[in-house]
């Protein structure tokens, strides 16, 4: 077999992970660098972002110049839309960084990490929430993944804000009573909701600090707040209307198929969310299988990379290998 070489990235919304290696299975190189999402960062620096990273990781593996990748996959969020996923492809094979590139929406580096079953359905809910689907023909599903733009509802980031929104509505009186009042003044040291909405406001709190707020209301509904538990169970019926859409759309509904759980918010396992996610699609798809993300994504962009240089499918050792290095 002919050594070959090959760059993989997983880019997600805060950060992006780029692996190195070669088809027997050794990883060479591995760096973390910032996000190279087009929607946070527009297509011209993700496209700089994405060459920065790949030649990090090429001086990480110790590569001379001469040195040729065979393959560059890349996977990013903010690869949504069909005319997205165009552009980068291009503006990918335009930074000639490897013989052929491929370019695709970051959920099925997920999916290929998550589970080798071809009829297949992921949902990532991390920083924000998505889903794609596919089937063993090759046909996908997917979500314009747009937020409020495109009817998405949920994601850490959300919870958060929904965190605050209401302990301010039950400290002022708008909203009904809720433990996320006390919760929220006691986790910032502030007399009040109100001056933390200010804080935050003013710059006098740095604004990343609300999505700390997500973890706030899973504790306050785990200690029984009523409020609380009603935010957690709406974002249980939003994952289960993605999951039927997405295999609803490739008539996977009564069939055996996996649904791989991704992102902070769904691999943290909270139970107010994880056993009314498990239930939810039991009762949707009894023949579905559920699995929740145990390898880093970059471990999916990085099998998908290989299945392309092994003709369509990496053998099983090579898999292994790559599972055990990253």
């Amino acid at each position: 077999m002919t050594l070959r070489l090959y760059a993989a990235a997983d880019g997600g919304n805060s950060k992006t992970d780029v692996v190195l290696g070669d088809t027997t299975g050794r990883v060479l190189a591995r760096v973390t660098g910032p996000t190279t999402s087009p929607h946070v960062l527009g297509l011209p620096a993700a496209l700089a972002q994405i060459a920065g990273l790949v030649e990090a990781a090429r001086a990480a593996a110790a590569l001379p110049a001469a040195a040729e990748l065979a393959q560059l996959s890349v996977y990013v969020a903010g690869a949504d839309l069909p005319v997205e996923v165009e552009r980068l492809n291009a503006g990918v094979a335009a930074l000639a960084l490897a013989g052929a590139a491929t370019v695709d929406n970051d959920l099925f580096a997920l999916l290929r990490a998550g589970t080798t079953t071809p009829d297949a359905v992921g949902v990532v809910c991390g920083a924000g929430i998505n889903a794609a689907g596919r089937r063993a023909d090759g046909a996908t599903s997917r979500f314009p993944a747009l937020g409020q733009l495109s009817g998405d509802w949920g994601g850490g980031q959300h919870l958060a804000a929904l965190a605050l929104y209401h302990a301010c509505r039950a400290e002022d009186g708008r909203g009904p009573a809720t433990a996320l009042t006390g919760a929220v003044r006691a986790h910032f040291g502030q007399p009040t909701v109100e001056a933390v909405s200010i804080g935050l406001h003013l710059g006098e709190l740095p604004t990343e600090r609300l999505d700390e707020l997500c973890e706030i209301l899973f504790a306050v509904a785990a200690a029984g707040d009523d409020l609380a538990g009603r935010v957690i169970r709406r974002q249980a019926e939003e994952i289960e209307a993605l999951v039927r859409v997405c295999a609803g759309r490739l008539d996977l509904l009564d069939k055996p198929y996996t649904v791989v759980l991704g992102g902070g918010v769904l691999t943290a396992r909270h139970p107010q969310l994880h056993e009314p996610v498990l239930e939810r699609i039991a009762a949707l798809s009894p023949k579905a299988t559920v699995t929740v993300l145990s390898s880093p994504p970059v471990a999916g962009a990085a099998l998908l990379a290989l299945d392309a240089l092994h003709g369509g499918t990496c053998p099983p050792e090579v898999e292994a290998a790559v599972r055990a290095a990253v």
